[in-house]
């Protein structure tokens, strides 16, 4: 597997370690990821978009034996629960992007049944990124360089900067965007990556992401899962 598809785990590599801070070997209890093959879904939320934040991005994390073997890119659109119809004031089923409609808890668990169904892939354990953390989390280590160029654009930002909306209803004709909204968000991977080589940085990175996770911006479940994987394995094995 190339190292450019790894990048990902630029975006949870700090989520993994401030985890391991807070609950440290306290809390073992769920499915053990280091042993076999599981799969870590990874949702991307804009937390102001609606009340519990609106999916924007996915993606399906595989692991073997706790080494990541790849990552499957999953976008929102069209994607629903086969049962459970659209919470709070929208009208039909429940996509995917709504999940989240009343909180992580039950949302996490929503949008697990909705990715499986859909593409047939089965989470083992899942992680919500709101924009929020991840802007925490950038702005601790600016400047940022993002594709050669410093920016103080914000995650969601950076995004939709490179987004083509490719299949999007209502494009905006004044879209100049040229990557898939996979690779946008690779892009944005990519530059933390590089940022967290600084160990100065890397050591801020952590600490933000722990102040975030704190904070609700980055939620984990179960919780026990990843301290496992992190204790078993070790930070720098997983990449």
């Amino acid at each position: 597997m190339k190292k450019t598809n790894k990048l990902i785990i630029g975006i949870i590599i700090v989520i993994f370690i401030g985890l391991l801070v807070i609950i440290g070997g306290t809390f073992l209890s769920g499915p053990d990821l280091t042993s076999g093959e599981k799969n870590i879904l990874v949702l991307a939320s804009d937390k102001d978009e609606q009340p519990g934040g609106g999916v924007d991005m996915a993606f399906m994390v595989h692991l073997e034996n706790g080494n990541l073997v790849n990552y499957t890119p999953i976008y929102p659109g069209g994607m629903t629960h086969p049962t459970v119809p659209a919470l709070g004031d929208l009208n039909g089923p429940m996509y995917l992007h709504d999940s989240l409609w009343n909180g992580s808890e039950q949302g996490m668990q929503y949008a697990e049944e909705i990715v499986e169904v859909n593409t047939g892939m089965h989470s083992d354990a899942v992680v919500i990124i709101y924009d929020d953390g991840l802007d925490a989390v950038i702005d601790s280590v600016r400047p940022i360089t993002v594709d050669g160029a410093e920016t103080e654009l914000g995650a969601t930002d950076i995004i939709r900067q490179n987004d083509n909306y490719s299949g999007y209803a209502g494009r905006d004709s004044g879209i100049t965007g040229n990557m898939s909204r996979g690779d946008s968000v690779m892009v944005l991977a990519k530059a933390l990556s590089e940022a967290a080589k600084d160990p100065d940085k890397k050591d801020t990175m952590i600490k933000t992401a722990l102040n975030e996770y704190s904070k609700g911006n980055i939620v984990m479940t179960p919780e026990g899962s990843f301290a496992r994987l992190m204790s078993v394995k070790g930070f720098e094995n997983i990449l």
